[in-house]
């Protein structure tokens, strides 16, 4: 009896070209529909960052800015500034602010999502339309209400102390550094703690109550539910939103230029948003501003390449 070999027909393994077709046709148009926004995002940041960039090399101060054309001094004012001790001190500065409010903005905003859970429905709904109103209101209109708080003459802050019997009658809350960047922690956590609040509040919603039954049943804590089950199901919801605060917090200006107006001392208090309008605006060396935004830049690429590597492994 012969036995007889059967070599496989590897070319019938192969897919046909059809199908190969068909497969490389989604991700075409997956291309052709982020290609706007692509274009959009390029045309949109592509020229002030291009602008920043040249600029950064160039001396360009207030006479060229009634015409006279900008000189290319190369690294000057790159080597200007980081020699310069005043920077370093405002960039620590800036970092220690950026991290210290973006991280109690995110454990502020999970507590309050917790709370969310838990509440009723009609408390819950009082409670997210006033995270909402906090939230949309400008940041402007907020400030005028912050300063008029803490106002050494006659703000809330010290009306309310006095009344306790404290002697805070005309101390001024934004004359010492430490109470001046204590106040501005405060408000920016307020500004920003709805939205971090409301987006882990969605990613509790995904999480099944079957299984913090199932635990609960097994003995687990409130504290070991929260740990083991609920942080790291909602993981990429807050690896999300500490991104996106430590990007927004380490570009703060508005609530730290208007505090200072309101009494704080500007040298003192300096963050790299308000050390940039400085430069640029009230010293007129915009070559040396354009060189720390570009850091900011970096700096605020280089934060964000680790959170998206990081959300990239969890993807995996």
């Amino acid at each position: 009896m012969t036995s007889q070999l059967t070599v496989p027909d590897t070319a019938s393994d192969r897919p046909p070209a059809a199908q190969v077709a068909a497969n490389k046709a989604p991700r075409s148009r997956a291309w052709l529909l982020i290609l706007p926004a692509i274009i959009l995002l390029a045309l949109a940041l592509g020229y002030p960052v291009g602008w920043q960039l040249v600029t950064s090399f160039q001396e360009f101060g207030l006479k060229q800015q009634f015409g006279q054309p900008p000189e290319m001094v190369g690294l000057k004012n790159y080597i200007q500034l980081l020699s310069d001790a005043n920077f370093w001190i405002v960039l620590g500065r800036s970092l220690l602010f950026c991290f210290l409010a973006a991280g109690l903005t995110v454990a502020t905003g999970f507590l309050l999502a917790l709370l969310m859970k838990q509440l009723h429905t009609a408390f819950r709904l009082i409670l997210q339309v006033a995270l909402l109103l906090a939230w949309a209101m400008p940041i402007v209109a907020s400030m005028t209400v912050w300063v008029w708080i803490v106002d050494w003459r006659n703000g809330l802050l010290n009306w309310v102390l006095v009344k306790l019997g404290a002697d805070a009658q005309g101390h001024n809350w934004l004359a010492e550094p430490t109470t001046f960047f204590i106040t501005a922690l405060v408000i920016v956590i307020w500004s920003s703690v709805p939205f971090v609040a409301l987006s882990i509040y969605a990613g509790l919603t995904q999480i099944s109550e079957e299984m913090l039954e199932a635990a609960a049943m097994d003995g687990a804590t409130g504290w070991q539910q929260t740990r083991l089950i609920i942080m790291p199901v909602i993981a990429p919801v807050l690896s999300i939103v500490m991104l996106l605060q430590l990007i927004w917090d380490l570009r703060v200006f508005t609530q730290i230029k208007l505090l200072q107006d309101a009494g704080g001392v500007a040298n003192e208090t300096h963050l790299l948003g308000t050390y940039i309008y400085q430069a640029g605006v009230g010293s007129g060396s915009f070559g040396v501003a354009s060189a720390v935004s570009i850091l900011m830049l970096l700096i605020t690429v280089g934060i964000s390449w680790y959170y998206v590597r990081s959300l990239m492994k969890e993807e995996n």
